[in-house]
């Protein structure tokens, strides 16, 4: 069953992605949003820690990951191999396959957002990006050489995801019936921080970017989903959890620039987004009342599209109002313009392309 709490969390943590995307190209500083507070432009602060969007997508994945294979399967141990990765394979790879197919059109007809530029001196030949891509080291490929494609960038998280996932069934098999899955993803969840302070504030990036700057976000949902397995109904008044929860991640989000805390702000920032998703499924039968609620749900189902595919709507916007020369006043037209384009090609691709092609897969090739 559907929990719509966490298509809401889907929906705010994608439009804080969307939102600081969009301020990095049109810095919004020098329209009404860029009200001085404390210091910084309310703009700034809005939309300099998109990131954590993204650190509360790991979560989310790895909850609904684990939550999903103890439900069909009743245990880790005897999660089916090759049914997980044909549902990772139907619901990744179309989306992927089209955006790069949008992305290598886009490229031939020389629109610059869409083709590889040498931000550090060394070109990267088109065919290395697309495998990376497709065997999932774009982050690497980021870290190494900067961010070579514009409209491919976004995909250093499902590069991250996948890795991951790409293992998560055959650890589930060789250390689920035990405690040994709960300490390995203990010392993920431990190493990450380390991690992050040998490479703090790094120019490359790899403090937000490698594999073990991020899986601590994915391993933290892996466990929030087994505990909350055998352990409902245990919080007493969530309501006030969340409110407390919501109001801790917002002073986070705001406090600083996720480069300045990166050791431990992604951690912590985790871990909040973990307690949250816990208090959800003690009451997953609640639906949105609301209009802005129902409108988070409705983003929130259809966020992985919108991340997919919105800088292609970045990038046509670059090639026609060039960042540097466009007006606050055509910055604030503008940015209407990118969330209903960014929603209206999102929700055709899930309806006509991403979703029934996802059922296709899964009914061909799983009983």
């Amino acid at each position: 069953m559907r929990n719509y709490k966490i298509d809401i969390l889907r929906g705010v943590s994608i439009l804080l992605v969307l939102v600081h995307h969009f301020n990095i190209p049109y810095k919004l500083h020098d329209t009404f949003l860029g009200i001085p507070i404390g210091g910084e432009s309310l703009s700034t602060l809005i939309a300099r820690n998109g990131n954590y969007g993204v650190t509360m997508f790991f979560v989310i994945s790895g909850f609904l990951i684990t939550q999903h294979t103890l439900q069909r399967s009743g245990s880790l141990a005897q999660i089916k191999l090759k049914d997980f990765y044909i549902r990772r394979i139907a619901r990744i790879m179309p989306c992927l396959v089209l955006l790069v197919a949008i992305v290598t059109v886009l490229g031939a007809l020389e629109l610059k957002p869409f083709m590889n530029q040498s931000p550090n001196g060394v070109d990267v030949s088109y065919a290395v990006t697309v495998l990376s891509a497709f065997i999932f080291w774009m982050n690497i490929l980021i870290i190494e050489f900067g961010w070579i494609n514009y409209a491919l960038g976004v995909l250093w998280s499902l590069s991250v995801e996948e890795v991951f996932y790409l293992a998560f069934p055959i650890l589930c098999l060789v250390l689920g019936r035990g405690k040994g899955f709960i300490v390995f993803l203990l010392l993920i969840i431990a190493y990450a921080p380390y991690f992050r302070a040998l490479h703090f504030a790094e120019e490359s990036g790899a403090y937000l970017y490698h594999y073990f700057s991020s899986f601590d976000g994915i391993a933290i949902g892996c466990l929030t989903a087994m505990y909350a397995q055998y352990f409902k109904g245990v919080i007493y008044n969530p309501k006030v959890i969340v409110a407390v929860t919501v109001f801790l991640m917002t002073a986070l989000y705001f406090y600083a620039p996720i480069k300045e805390v990166s050791i431990w702000g992604i951690s912590v920032f985790a871990l909040l987004t973990a307690l949250l998703m816990f208090c959800f499924v003690q009451d997953p039968k609640v639906e949105p009342v609301s209009y802005a609620a129902r409108s988070l749900v409705w983003i929130g189902q259809r966020s992985y599209e919108m991340y997919l595919f919105h800088l292609i709507v970045l990038g046509f916007m670059k090639v026609v109002y060039f960042p540097k020369e466009t007006l606050a006043a055509e910055k604030l037209m503008l940015l209407p313009v990118y969330f209903i384009a960014v929603f209206i090609m999102s929700w055709a691709i899930e309806k006509y392309y991403s979703t029934p092609l996802n059922l296709k897969i899964r009914q061909a090739w799983i009983r």
